[in-house]
């Protein structure tokens, strides 16, 4: 089992910039690819970003390419997401996820452990 709490969510205006730390707890964290995913009311959850568990080979949706920036601190048992150049299209409800197989994935059905999510909010 592994527990994980997001934190760093907030009102930002666009333009600017949040970091959200994801603390994981439980099981060898430095196993697992961990991922984020967002969400807003009525629509599926979507995949932001994933990193292997070395933290050197990262993947990113395209609507955040470039803005977004996924880590890891595996001492720390805790992934980031920096988020630079926020848009209002950003506003969501973001989690932190970890996958127990190998390989990464879009599809939220493949993570196996969820935090409880942290609210973005970019207003124009």
């Amino acid at each position: 089992q592994v527990q994980l709490v997001e934190s760093g969510g907030g009102l930002v205006q666009a333009g600017g910039s949040l970091r959200l730390s994801c603390a994981a707890s439980g099981r060898s964290f430095s196993r697992n690819t961990l991922g984020w995913f967002r969400q807003v009311p009525g629509k599926e959850r979507e995949f932001v970003a994933a990193i292997y568990r070395s933290g050197t080979t990262t993947y990113y949706a395209d609507s955040v390419k470039g803005r977004f920036t996924i880590s890891r601190d595996n001492a720390k048992n805790t992934m980031y997401l920096q988020m630079n150049s926020l848009k209002p299209e950003d506003t969501a409800v973001y989690y932190c996820a970890a996958k127990e197989t190998a390989g990464w994935s879009i599809d939220s059905s493949r993570y196996d452990y969820w935090g409880q999510g942290t609210q973005v909010t970019v207003f124009s």
